[in-house]
């Protein structure tokens, strides 16, 4: 039943008193039933990232259109929304997004240029759309590090980072190459064994086929192609030279014999046509060359002889050739492709950055559900879209019509429950004026993706009626990390965040610190590899520090705002607590857990590896002292002998002020909660079905959740209590939410019409 028009107001008194104690009498015991509380709200982590991914993408504001003359959007526009805009997995974001650089080469200045927005003006051929996938070298590498860093479990201090930073380097690029080179010998020797027609060939064809397809996408990429050609031209000019001197003699290639008089002696091998290539398995090698090359010209638009020979050598190597080599040319090509590279890698991981940090924050947001049995999984709804453009005056009624829509009904499939906004700008202060820069510094860079407090205070102005808690964090950088909170601890966070204090949506915000840092800014340098000098003998590697091309990074960090809703809206999922507690109820949501609780921090862990050995004691006194954010830590803790060695999350506070400082999360969620439950319960507040709600008989709602209290996620814990009064002259219902010992007062308005029933 829906009864529009209601008015719902919400008033909020809270005392704190004491600390949670579980029931121990239900040790070992987990209710395996699905309540009807599971029917009713389905979800309770359904989350709402306000950020743009991709601009070529439709987004929110685009899809809901004008919203003139209506309260709420049709069942379809919510359909079309959700296939556009919402993921449940981050492989599904990857395909649904689609996140890409644009670049195209700017002939005036010799340089490859590149772009987060496809630029106009532009002809479509001349730009190149260089998707950020799982096959991005640079996110494959941040990847494996962040796995490698978790499974080692040590400190930023100690961590190896050069170790796993050269993956993007032409050496570990070609690495990559090998390994698919292997594969496609080896499916294409099966291949060709097997009779035309037979099954078992045309789905080796298949698998052929597709590696082809990966493979071509490079021929026209002559930035794909750059690694290749460095370690070709390395390849053949320093082959005979020790690995580790990288250097080398001329030579010829020969034969071990033994002489006359039975000395052995090394003559040089009879020479092949230089236009015959020979390959290690001549059968299978030679048609595989006939294959790329054919596969190159047919689909190459400019073709060049040397890039076609290229692509054979890197796929069909070539233990023995003899061809002349033209030595300075080679060395000089060399040097320039490294050159190249190297200013066109430091251009592209700039401008690639802030994109990636996004989409590293959208994988820790679904990293952080770890459960064998998936149940109440984690979705994103992605409003592809700056906070600041979402926010104007003219877009703001389509986002309340959006909510509205799926907020406001008594169908809660697609309601949303929280958001997310990372980097909102945090201003630098403290740092002096320099007049004269005498010696190199850091340049000054403006960052253009930030939000601004002015856009999170209008958008939280919006939310706060829709009732969504919002995670943000502040802009990344060294400022937010875990080692500056170490040293300057967090009254820099509340000052930010003072004109987010004691206003009607202070409970709906959530601030999140300090940021995860995956790369250190100092720790960043990745070496690409080294000039080449011709010398007497032959060639050498340059060991001169001049030499030696290096790329900076800059540091790369996740937004703790994503790691933050990810770990709350994990513990949603009833499945989810199961992994770690014993006493879980799968007919309740995670939306009374307190994870500030006992040791419910140390069981419920983020995926993230510890970055420092921990905050000294005079800063966790002032966090546990001010009970501010939603806080993350990094400190040595045990539980049932075993170390922890994930950061946990130390405090889950909103902005919303109580006598010891801030309130935690879980309050605002239970009472959202509840309410709706009313409502959907009540018939939308109906006087005698709210009688019934909260009366003593063992049927009514209230006194089935005070009997299932004792679990992790019951709805009422030992402390908690539920009371109402109803003033039949204002037609007003007043209920008291006692949270062991926190009052929250919901005053809701009756609907009329009704007729008044005696508890």
């Amino acid at each position: 039943m829906f009864v529009f028009g209601i008015n719902v107001t919400i008033c909020i008194f809270i005392r704190e008193v004491g600390l949670i104690i579980y029931q121990v009498g239900l040790s070992g015991y987990a209710d395996n039933r699905k309540g009807p509380f599971m029917d009713i709200i389905n979800q309770t982590n359904r989350t709402m990232l306000f950020e743009e991914i991709n601009p070529e993408k439709l987004d929110l504001i685009t899809i809901v259109g004008d919203v003139k003359g209506i309260d709420s959007l049709s069942d379809d526009k919510i359909k079309e929304i959700n296939e556009h805009l919402l993921v449940r997995s981050f492989d599904e974001f990857l395909d649904k997004f689609s996140p890409s650089v644009y670049s195209f080469y700017n002939a005036a200045n010799q340089k490859v240029m590149y772009t987060l927005k496809k630029p106009d003006g532009i002809a479509e051929d001349a730009i190149s759309e260089i998707k950020i996938d799982q096959s991005n070298d640079f996110l494959k590498m941040l990847f494996t590090l962040i796995d490698t860093k978790r499974s080692q479990g040590i400190t930023n201090v100690d961590f190896k980072f050069e170790n796993l930073l050269d993956m993007i380097s032409p050496k570990k690029v070609m690495d990559d190459i090998r390994q698919v080179r292997k594969e496609i010998h080896y499916l294409y020797g099966h291949y060709e064994k097997l009779d035309d027609g037979d099954p078992k060939k045309l789905d080796l064809g298949d698998k052929l086929n597709t590696m082809f397809e990966d493979a071509s996408k490079n021929y026209n990429n002559v930035m794909a192609m750059l690694p290749l050609a460095i370690e070709d031209i390395k390849t053949r000019l320093l082959l005979g030279g020790a690995q580790e001197e990288n250097q080398s003699e001329a030579i010829q290639i020969g034969m071990l014999t033994i002489g006359e008089d039975g000395e052995l002696k090394i003559i040089e091998a009879p020479k092949s046509d230089s236009r015959e290539l020979m390959v290690l398995d001549e059968n299978s090698g030679n048609g595989l060359m006939s294959v790329f090359e054919e596969d190159y010209e047919s689909i190459t638009e400019t073709p060049s002889s040397y890039v076609k020979d290229l692509v054979v050598r890197t796929f069909c190597p070539l233990p023995t050739v003899h061809t002349e080599v033209n030595i300075e040319t080679e060395v000089q090509n060399y040097n320039t492709y490294l050159e190249f590279y190297k200013n066109a890698k430091d251009d592209f991981v700039k401008t690639v950055k802030p994109l990636v940090e996004k989409i590293l924050g959208v994988k820790m947001f679904f990293d952080q559900y770890v459960t064998k049995n998936k149940g109440m999984q984690p979705a994103m709804l992605i409003t592809n879209t700056k906070l600041d453009m979402l926010v104007k005056s003219s877009n703001i009624p389509r986002l309340e019509t959006y909510l509205n829509t799926v907020n406001a009904k008594n169908d809660f499939t697609d309601t949303i429950w929280f958001g997310i906004v990372p980097s909102v700008d945090m201003d630098s202060a403290g740092k002096a004026k320099v007049t004269r820069e005498r010696f190199r510094g850091n340049e000054k860079v403006v960052k253009q993706d930030g939000n601004t407090m002015e856009s999170l205070t209008m958008l939280l102005q919006v939310v706060k009626d829709f009732k969504v808690q919002v995670f943000f964090s502040f802009s990344t950088g060294e400022e937010t990390t875990f080692n500056s909170m170490a040293t300057a601890g967090i009254d820099k966070y509340i000052d930010k965040c003072g004109i987010l204090v004691r206003k009607e949506f202070s409970e709906f915000a959530i601030p999140c610190i300090p940021n995860f840092t995956i790369i250190p800014k100092d720790k960043s340098g990745v070496v690409i590899d080294s000039r080449m000098l011709q010398t007497e003998d032959g060639v050498k590697l340059s060991q001169e520090k001049e030499d030696i091309l290096k790329l900076w990074i800059e540091g790369v960090y996740v937004g703790a705002s994503y790691v933050a809703a990810g770990i709350v809206a994990a513990y949603q999922c009833p499945e989810y607590l199961r992994e770690t507690f014993k006493v879980v109820s799968r007919e309740y949501p995670g939306v009374r857990f307190d994870i500030e609780a006992g040791e419910n921090g140390l069981r419920a862990v983020t995926t993230m590896a510890k970055e420092i050995s921990g905050f000294t004691n005079n800063i966790k006194d002032s966090i546990n002292r001010k009970n501010f954010g939603f806080v993350f830590s990094s400190e040595n803790a045990q539980i049932q002998g075993k170390d922890i060695k994930r950061i946990t999350v130390y405090k889950a506070r909103s902005l919303a002020m109580s006598e010891d400082g801030f309130d935690s999360i879980y309050k605002t969620l239970v009472s959202t909660y509840i309410e709706r439950i009313l409502r959907f319960q009540t018939g939308d507040f109906k006087h005698d079905n709210i009688v019934k709600f909260f009366s003593n008989n063992p049927s009514s709602q209230k006194s089935k959740w005070l009997g299932t209290r004792g679990f992790v996620n019951s709805i009422i814990h030992d402390g908690d209590d539920m009371s109402y009064v109803i003033d039949d002259k204002s037609n007003l219902c007043h209920i008291d939410l006692v949270f062991n010992g926190n009052v929250k007062n919901l005053e809701v308005t009756i609907t009329k019409g009704t007729t008044p029933v005696k508890a």
